[in-house]
């Protein structure tokens, strides 16, 4: 059976909401860089609430993390979005709206396709990577399986 690539990223935002007026230049570009990221090759699946995106949807024990999760068809075609679009514009002012992680905040994993993956196991994936470093199980762009 065909694999595809799952994508967690998690961002702490600086202020305590994301109501906080810091936070209104990302939360304006949401919608863009989601339907961006729709329509873009090899796009397959993307975690978002009734509301069309992922914001409010608190799977860490942390209410000041937000959560990114995609599923594409290979890893060149999440780096084409995440690297080579308008993504990477908003990718490059992250310091304005998130506090560095001193730890991996991206995990990469390959799932059977059709499947969905659950914050649940994304977030073991993300643990394993940052107590483990990089395997076939959870890893990162620079340490591709």
């Amino acid at each position: 059976m065909k694999k595809h690539l799952a994508q967690l990223n998690i961002s702490r935002i600086i202020p305590e909401t994301m109501e906080d007026p810091m936070m209104a230049d990302f939360v304006a570009q949401l919608d863009t860089i989601n339907t961006l990221g729709e329509n873009s090759k090899g796009f397959v699946w993307r975690l978002k609430d009734d509301a069309g995106n992922a914001t409010n949807l608190r799977p860490f024990d942390d209410d000041r993390i937000i959560v990114n999760m995609t599923v594409w068809e290979s890893v060149e075609d999440l780096m084409n979005f995440a690297y080579k679009s308008a993504h990477a514009v908003v990718m490059r002012d992250r310091n304005k709206w998130f506090e560095k992680f001193g730890k991996p905040s991206t995990v990469l994993w390959y799932i059977e396709e059709g499947h969905i993956p659950t914050t649940q196991e994304a977030r073991e994936r993300l643990e394993y990577l940052q107590e483990n470093g990089p395997s076939e199980f959870a890893f990162d762009f620079k340490n591709r399986f």
